[in-house]
């Protein structure tokens, strides 16, 4: 019976993909094959002829065969059924129902197998009693993977939401990247517009001078070329008619006249061209020493991706404001989970840092640093001992938060703090930037990269890292 239903499924099977037909057609040389694999086939070839003989087919649309189709449909509702009823499954050898499983051969059995030598001295269980023990060591093994695919779902929903994350950075950063950008592009289309405009009112300005001037000298000419036509006329008269025309006294008057006029050299135009140095000299350099006046440098710029999820960081990475509300973040590595914390952009491994904090007059501020593997989930580390080196005010009051804390004696309440690093010799200070006046110094041999730390939790006031004016050369 196996083997006929065998010959049975394989006479069922499509040729091209070997599995049950499934809406098979027919063609003319009496093959048949399941309509979208003869269609997929037909692509392939980029001609219509059957798969099996080779026979070319005239239709582009082949018959559905109906009866292979419920022949199919029929022999795979059979094969469900009879999986389904694992209790009417019978011994292959005597036809018996299988009422015991056979621990050595792992095998279910009939009441006959048990008998016979094939299973002699073997340990058997009942059917059921073997299915509930395995089924239960099964089932000890179903719930750990249960519980690991609930962690990989958790685990991709919070890529996906991180993926998502990523793109509104992408967007927002390139968005302030552009007004960035257009800033300084309209900085020096202005400078631009400014310095052709100062060139073109050099140029009117002396382009007028020169206009007045050759007007005054094309009158000159004319006068000159007067007189100079005048006495060549007189020159060019006979001597009685000369003498005639010009009596006596009118001729030497004439004569007089002449010499006695002064004709002067034209008079030299000194700084009559464009000061084209003043215009090209050094232009890129006073333009980028103008552009001193806009651009500022701040010597550490927030993290964003460390900050606490109760903390707004302005564009620009220099400031910091806690919320009451929490927004949603990724839960990245390097994300704190404590309220109101928040790295520096950039660690520091060597050499001398320094940055001012304004804090105004918040209740409450947490500034210093912290090592860059301090931990960054669970309660908020605070001592030398968890990586953290800080200091703190809260109403008025000072502490450095050592193990135990150092209460300090500073009755001062200064609108910005200064942060000195020197990680070479192991020092962090804070001071008043008004006078100077020292507050507190931890010492420290650093052996990793130290990051810029800061906490608020004032809704009110917002902590701003200072920025400092460029220097000029």
């Amino acid at each position: 019976m196996a083997s006929g239903r065998s010959v049975l499924e394989e006479e069922l099977s499509c040729p091209v993909c070997c599995d049950i037909y499934r809406d098979p057609v027919l063609l003319k040389c009496s093959h048949s094959f399941c309509k979208d694999c003869l269609k997929k086939y037909w692509e392939e070839k980029s001609s219509r002829e059957c798969p099996v003989c080779r026979r070319k087919s005239s239709m582009d649309h082949p018959p559905l065969n109906l009866a292979l189709k419920n022949t199919c449909e029929a022999f795979l509702q059979e094969t469900s059924q009879g999986a389904a009823a694992g209790s009417e499954v019978l011994c292959h050898l005597h036809k018996e129902k299988l009422k015991l499983f056979c621990l050595d051969d792992q095998a279910p059995v009939c009441l006959v197998c048990q008998t016979s030598e094939t299973h002699e001295n073997h340990k058997l269980r009942p059917v059921q009693e073997a299915g509930k023990k395995y089924k239960e060591e099964l089932r000890t093994t179903l719930n750990p993977l249960q519980e690991k695919l609930e962690v990989f779902t958790k685990v991709k929903k919070t890529w996906e939401e991180i993926a998502e994350h990523i793109k509104n950075q992408q967007q927002n950063t390139e968005r302030q990247i552009k007004e960035q950008f257009e800033k300084l592009h309209q900085f020096l289309k202005d400078e631009e517009e400014a310095r052709i405009a100062e060139l073109r009112e050099e140029e009117e300005h002396k382009s007028d001078i020169m206009k007045k001037k050759i007007e005054k000298m094309t009158q000159e000419i004319s006068s000159l070329s007067g007189t100079i036509r005048a006495i060549e006329r007189e020159l060019g008269a006979e001597d009685v008619s000369f003498l005639q025309h010009n009596k006596t006294t009118t001729l030497k008057n004439n004569i007089i006249h002449y010499k006695d006029t002064e004709v002067k050299d034209p008079e030299e135009v000194p700084g009559a061209l464009i000061n084209v140095a003043k215009h090209l000299g050094n232009l890129k350099y006073r333009v980028w020493e103008k552009m001193l006046d806009i651009v500022q440098y701040t010597p550490v710029l927030l993290d964003p991706n460390t900050a606490s999820s109760k903390l707004i960081v302005s564009e620009d990475l220099t400031s910091m404001r806690y919320s009451y509300e929490t927004r949603w973040l990724p839960e990245n590595p390097e994300r704190f989970k404590g309220f109101g914390c928040i790295l520096g952009s950039e660690g520091f491994g060597s050499g001398k840092h320094s940055w001012d904090v304004h804090v105004g007059e918040t209740y409450f501020w947490c500034l210093g640093v912290v090592k860059a593997s301090v931990k960054r989930k669970g309660g908020i580390p605070q001592y030398p001992a968890e990586g953290v080196w800080s200091v703190v005010q809260y109403e008025g009051e000072y502490t450095a938060e050592t193990s135990p804390p150092t209460p300090l004696r500073w009755r001062r309440k200064p609108q910005k703090m200064r942060v000195q690093l020197d990680w070479d010799r192991g020092e962090l200070s804070f001071s008043d930037p008004s006078d100077n006046t020292h507050l507190y110094t931890f010492t420290h041999r650093f052996t990793e990269k130290v990051f810029p730390f800061f906490i608020s939790v004032n809704p009110a006031v917002t902590l701003q890292i200072c920025s400092m004016k460029v220097k000029r050369l």
